[in-house]
C-alpha cells in the first residue's frame, strides 16, 4: 500500500486520479472547494495543503481500495513501472498465493495480491514472461470477480477474461485460451443465456486443447444449463456421462459434484426420490472447506427439500444456513440464487 508523509499538489492530484475522480467530484469526496483542488492541479508540487487537509487526503487514501492504491503507485513512481526479472518470483508466489485465497473466498487479500501487480505494469512493456504473469492474474482477477456476482460490465469477470484471452492469443498459448472460453461459457450462464451457454460448452467438450478433465466440466456443464432452462430430462443423461468420465479420471471432488448437479436436475423433473439420492452422495462424499462449496451444496440440498411439503421447514433453515455464509464471504451470486428460491417458494 502507497503512504504519502507529506501532500503537496502533484501528490493529490496523483490521488484525484488514482479514485478517476473528475475534479469536481473529488472536491465534494474531501469536502472541499473546487477552487482548492484545482489550485493542486495547477501548481503541483509547489503547493502544500493545510494541515488540516493533509489530515482529510490521508483518510481519503486509507479509504481506497487496492486498485486505487496500485494506481496512485503507479502514478508518483513510474520506475517501478517496468517489471525485471527478479520481480518475476515474487509475482509468481503472489499468483499462487491468490489461487489459495480464491478458492477460499479471501477475496480482499486476493484483490491486494493481483491488482499490486495490475496495476504496477504496462502490458504493452512487458516481455513474454510478463505478459504470461499478466494474463495470469486477470485470470484469477475474473474468477475473483465471478465468485462475487461481478459477471457483466467494463469492471467485471468478463472483461478480465477478453482481455487475459487477447494475452494468450498473442502468446500463442491455445491451451491457456480454451481454459478462458470455459470460464466466459461460465459467465454466458451466469448471466441467464442458457442455450448459447450450452452450445458452447458442447463445442469445448471437444475441444482437444483442453484437458480431458476440463472436457469432462464443459460436458457436465452442458448439463447444467439445459436443467436450468427446464431440459431437466436430457440434462440427466448429459450429466451421468461426465459423472462417469469424472470416475474414470479419480476426480473425487468433479464426481461429488457432478451428483450434486445431478440431483438439481432430477429435483427439476419431479423425481425427488432420484434427487435426494443423488443430494445424498453429493454431501457424503464432497469436501466442504470452500464457503462456495458449502453455499451451494447446502442451497442444492435446502432446494430439493423445499419441493416436498412434509420437509419444507427443514429446507428453509438450511436455506438460511446458506445465506449466512454467502453473506459473511461476499457471494453475490449465490445470494441472489437464494432469493429466487425463496421467492418461488412464496409463489
Amino acid at each position: 500500500m502507497v503512504s504519502v508523509q507529506q501532500w503537496s499538489g502533484r501528490e493529490a492530484a496523483a490521488l484525484r486520479a488514482a479514485l478517476r475522480m473528475s475534479t469536481r467530484a473529488f472536491a465534494d469526496h474531501l469536502g472541499v472547494a473546487l477552487r482548492t483542488v484545482a489550485k493542486w492541479e495547477s501548481l503541483g508540487a509547489a503547493t502544500q495543503p493545510r494541515p488540516d487537509t493533509q489530515a482529510i487526503l490521508d483518510t481519503a487514501l486509507a479509504r481506497a481500495d487496492s486498485a486505487a492504491h496500485a494506481r496512485l503507485e503507479a502514478l508518483l513512481f513510474p520506475e517501478r513501472r517496468s517489471a525485471r526479472p527478479a520481480d518475476y518470483e515474487t509475482w509468481t508466489e503472489d499468483i499462487e498465493r491468490a489461487v489459495v485465497c480464491v478458492s477460499r473466498q479471501n477475496f480482499p487479500f486476493a484483490s491486494v495480491l493481483l491488482n499490486r501487480w495490475l496495476g504496477r505494469h504496462d502490458p504493452h512493456d512487458l516481455d513474454d514472461k510478463g505478459l504470461y504473469l499478466y494474463g495470469r492474474s486477470l485470470v484469477l482477477l475474473g474468477d475473483l470477480q465471478r465468485d462475487q456476482g461481478a459477471i457483466l460490465g467494463p469492471l467485471s469477470a468478463r472483461q478480465s477474461y477478453l482481455t487475459a484471452r487477447g494475452m494468450f492469443g498473442e502468446l500463442d498459448i491455445p491451451r491457456r485460451v480454451a481454459q478462458i472460453e470455459l470460464s466466459l461459457a461460465v459467465v454466458q450462464e451466469m448471466s441467464g443465456q442458457l442455450e448459447a451457454s450450452a452450445r458452447r460448452y458442447e463445442q469445448l467438450a471437444r475441444d482437444e486443447c483442453l484437458s480431458r478433465r476440463d472436457r469432462a466440466r464443459a460436458r457436465l456443464w452442458v448439463g447444467t444449463a439445459l436443467s436450468k432452462g427446464g431440459d431437466n430430462d436430457y440434462a440427466t443423461d448429459v450429466m451421468a456421462a461426465a459423472t462417469c468420465e469424472f470416475e474414470e479420471l479419480g476426480e473425487p471432488e468433479d464426481w461429488s459434484v457432478a451428483h450434486q448437479k445431478l440431483a438439481l436436475a432430477h429435483r427439476g423433473a419431479g423425481h425427488l426420490d432420484q434427487a435426494l439420492h443423488y443430494i445424498d452422495i453429493a454431501r457424503t462424499t464432497g469436501t466442504v472447506d470452500s464457503p462456495m462449496q458449502r453455499v451451494r451444496l447446502d442451497t442444492a440440498y435446502a432446494h430439493i427439500l423445499l419441493s416436498d411439503a412434509a420437509t419444507r421447514n427443514d429446507g428453509l433453515s438450511v436455506l438460511d444456513q446458506a445465506a449466512q455464509v454467502a453473506q459473511q464471504f461476499g457471494l453475490s451470486h449465490q445470494l441472489r440464487s437464494i432469493e429466487g428460491i425463496r421467492k418461488g417458494r412464496q409463489g
